[in-house]
């Protein structure tokens, strides 16, 4: 039986850290990896905090929802997934669909290394069990993840965000950055910055919609 109660208080999870063993650095050498979309309703940038939410689809979004439920705009409320592996960004951004559509909304692939060291919460070693929960955490209703990630945030406001496992790719590891103070571990530019249309991610892109059974179009 699986275990995602709602979460308890920021100053229960406080008490439950140790630091030495729940907080994952991510160094400077490391390469995460984005897709996002540059047109349609809401166009991002390679470096675009969504400030904007809690959206249905999104696992670990911490803005308050409106009454009715719908998202809220909070300038102090930035968030920004990555994966390690190309694989990983794909299987997430397109699941809703199993499609990889190449032009509409002109998404693109990015590839950057933070300028700091990025401090996270490891969700995937026993601090969820310690804190009353489960590693469904990273994979559980989204509506209730949510209520973590708002928790979470209240509790470690001077961490970055989390390290997770990605649903959708067999548990990989997954990024979820927070700003503040996430936004100052950006770098200035990135190591890659091509649309998925790009040549040179014809075949990429092909073995990992084969790995995944989705779809490439375009």
């Amino acid at each position: 039986m699986s275990r995602l109660p709602q979460p308890p208080s920021p100053a229960v999870l406080q008490a439950n850290l140790r630091r030495t063993e729940d907080v994952v650095a991510v160094h400077r050498a490391t390469r995460l990896v984005r897709v996002f979309a540059a047109k349609g309703l809401h166009p991002q940038r390679w470096n675009s905090f969504r400030y904007t939410g809690p959206l249905p689809h999104a696992r670990f979004d911490t803005q308050q929802p409106g009454p009715d439920g719908s998202p809220t705009h909070a300038h102090d409320q930035g968030v920004l997934y990555f994966g390690l592996t190309v694989r990983t960004s794909v299987a997430e951004v397109f699941q809703a669909t199993s499609v990889v559509d190449r032009r509409t909304r002109s998404p693109f692939l990015v590839i950057l290394r933070p300028r700091r060291t990025l401090r996270l919460l490891d969700l995937t070693g026993l601090w969820p069990t310690r804190a009353g929960a489960s590693q469904e955490i990273s994979s559980g209703p989204k509506a209730l993840t949510q209520q973590w990630a708002r928790a979470i945030r209240a509790a470690y406001p001077e961490l970055d965000g989390l390290w997770y496992r990605s649903s959708m790719d067999s548990g990989a590891p997954a990024v979820c950055l927070w700003d503040p103070p996430g936004g100052t571990g950006l770098p200035a530019s990135p190591d890659v910055l091509l649309p998925l249309e790009h040549p040179g991610l014809d075949l990429p892109l092909a073995r990992v919609c084969e790995e995944l059974n989705y779809t490439l179009l375009g």
